[in-house]
């Protein structure tokens, strides 16, 4: 049997604010043998790296630049902060366009593992059942590589586990199915991409990565985590505060843009894939959380416009944080 044609593969990159990260993921990524180009989508950011990115790759509109980069990086800096699902958004088409056939995303502050991409990889075995169509790998703390800085659910039940060791115990033939963690590091094939389009780039941050792998389930996508494929992240601290006695938690954010589009484009999310009852739970959960585990009357306030302004399909709200 002749050998089956190499497919093209495409890094996309996210970038806001954040050039000594930037730099470091694109010398790991020009080091990575399976990478045809990387696609870098620069959200206006203000610390210079539009600038950077120009010259390394001389005209703006896309080149080899620098004479010792091994792997092209093409950029593209947009006129306003479209956040990271339209960065995403933005990179996903813009590797369509390119005609990628796996596309490898993540944002400007992890950086994979040598060999993250070949492992990921040996799983994609194209016309076989064991093929995958959105898979990636787990999300380690960079300082505390044997911990997950994303929790994850394991399919079929309610556990959640938080170390590497939980993760490999419950991989089945090198995968544990129907989980990832978009995007950081993820694969995603051009033909998923094809049949569900891009993510939502109206919500702006918070929720599109996840919406995107509903969405992905919704139309039959083969999707999976690979536990001996590494992405290194910085710690995001603890996710998910402890409310009502324990029994469940609730995505809290200093941050009033971020709880704003959480709050608006969670009730997007359980409206579309879970149904009206989840929505009213979300909202009991919410009032709870600012009355009784964490008192600030004001964030129902907040919470009630965004969840609002999600029931609305008005995605404009938090442009009046970015001002």
């Amino acid at each position: 049997m002749p050998d089956r044609p190499r497919r093209r593969i495409t890094a996309v990159v996210v970038t806001f604010n954040r050039l000594d990260l930037l730099r470091r993921l694109l010398e790991r990524l020009d080091g990575v043998p399976e990478v045809d180009e990387v696609l870098v989508i620069d959200n206006a950011s203000t610390d210079g790296t539009g600038e950077w990115l120009a010259g390394l790759d001389g005209s703006g509109q896309g080149g080899y630049g620098d004479e010792h980069r091994s792997v092209p990086v093409l950029t593209r800096t947009l006129t306003t902060n479209t956040g990271g699902a339209g960065g995403f958004a933005t990179g996903l088409a813009w590797a369509r366009e390119r005609d990628a056939d796996l596309i490898w995303l993540m944002d400007d502050d992890g950086v994979p593992e040598p060999d993250c991409l070949t492992r990921l990889l040996a799983h994609a075995a194209e016309g076989t059942a064991e093929g995958l169509d959105f898979w990636g790998p787990v999300v380690l703390d960079e300082d505390r590589p044997d911990r997950l800085v994303f929790p994850i659910r394991l399919p079929g039940g309610t556990r959640v586990v938080h170390d590497l060791d939980d993760v490999e115990a419950a991989a089945r033939g090198g995968t544990v199915d129907g989980i990832v963690i978009p995007f950081n590091g993820v694969l995603i094939t051009r033909e998923l991409v094809d049949r569900i389009g891009v993510p939502r780039a109206e919500f702006f941050i918070w929720g599109d990565d996840h919406e995107y792998r509903l969405r992905a389930e919704q139309a039959g996508a083969r999707i999976a985590t690979v536990p001996d494929a590494h992405f290194l992240h910085p710690s995001v601290g603890s996710l998910g505060t402890p409310m009502m006695f324990g029994s469940t938690t609730y995505n809290h954010s200093p941050s009033d843009l971020k709880h704003y589009c959480m709050a608006r484009n969670n009730t997007v999310n359980l409206r579309e894939y879970r149904g009206w009852p989840h929505v009213a739970m979300f909202v009991v959960k919410t009032v709870w959380f600012y009355l009784f585990t964490r008192p600030a009357p004001a964030r129902i306030g907040l919470s009630a416009r965004g969840i609002v302004a999600g029931l609305r399909g008005d995605f404009t709200g938090h442009e009046r944080f970015l001002r």
